[in-house]
């Protein structure tokens, strides 16, 4: 979707379970919430982190539900290790069925244009980004905080996509979801001098001030690399984690002390 005539994302519900989904994403895909799990207390409820201390078996459970509501299976769903880097990983076939195992690979992007894969990557507060190429059916999910935005993260995964699997920037959509938003992204200059040094000119859009305060946006900052990167179809989330920390998990808002949601994507079979 062309980012002058923006779309509301959609909130889905399949037996209690609650996702956002973007309006030019044209795969299974999904943006989690915290709603329809069966974790409790600081995990309520539909906590997908798995090492944040929640009883294993009410993640298993939170991940059956949110399969059964996309319609994909657990074993084919594949993670990282996530170390706010701009690592991109291909992911085969072979990854598949490790979700609950070790993971040694540390990377915070991965792409596939394997049709029985399921990418997935955490976030709470950081922001995701998941791509799709209806021509070259691949696909691509990002995690992103501000070291990975300033170092373009979103921008090596559509190079990757493009050297891998002979994507097209102008054809890959793109789609960046529920994170901190301006609102409530307080930071020190460090943070705001990284985007000046990455965007020049183009970072003042990006920011704000709240008092003495400045207030960064990094939807914007990663909606202007990925144009940057050739990609026309961007669609953004108008929602704030922060602001709306009943509906996703904050670190900010809970010191920490949180689960994660994810966002997901998968090509399905033609």
């Amino acid at each position: 979707m062309n980012d002058n005539e923006q779309m509301p994302f959609t909130e889905n519900n399949v037996d209690s379970v609650v996702y956002m989904t973007a309006p030019d994403i044209a795969t299974t895909h999904a943006f989690t919430t915290r709603y329809g799990g069966a974790s409790n207390g600081i995990f309520d409820s539909l906590n997908l982190g798995m090492r944040l201390g929640d009883d294993p078996d009410n993640v298993t459970e939170n991940y059956n539900r949110i399969c059964h509501a996309l319609g994909i299976t657990i074993n084919a769903i594949v993670c990282s290790n996530q170390v706010h880097g701009t690592g991109i990983r291909v992911v085969t076939r072979e990854d598949r069925g490790r979700l609950f195992l070790p993971n040694p690979h540390q990377s915070d992007g991965l792409i596939t244009n394997v049709s029985d894969v399921s990418l997935l990557i955490f976030t709470a507060d950081c922001t995701p980004i998941l791509l799709y190429d209806p021509v070259r059916r691949a696909a691509g999910a990002v995690h992103a905080g501000w070291r990975g935005t300033v170092a373009d993260i979103a921008g090596a995964a559509v190079k990757k996509m493009t050297d891998i699997f002979g994507c097209k920037p102008a054809d890959i959509r793109a789609a960046i979801g529920p994170c901190i938003s301006k609102c409530c992204y307080e930071t020190g200059r460090d943070v705001a001098d990284a985007i000046s040094d990455t965007l020049g000119s183009d970072a003042d859009e990006c920011f704000g001030r709240l008092g003495g305060t400045t207030m960064v946006d990094l939807k914007t900052a990663n909606r202007i690399l990925l144009q940057n990167a050739g990609v026309r179809d961007i669609s953004v989330s108008s929602e704030c984690t922060s602001c709306r920390s009943d509906k996703y998990w904050s670190h900010r808002k809970t010191n920490g002390r949180r689960g994660s949601q994810s966002a997901i994507i998968a090509i399905g079979s033609q």
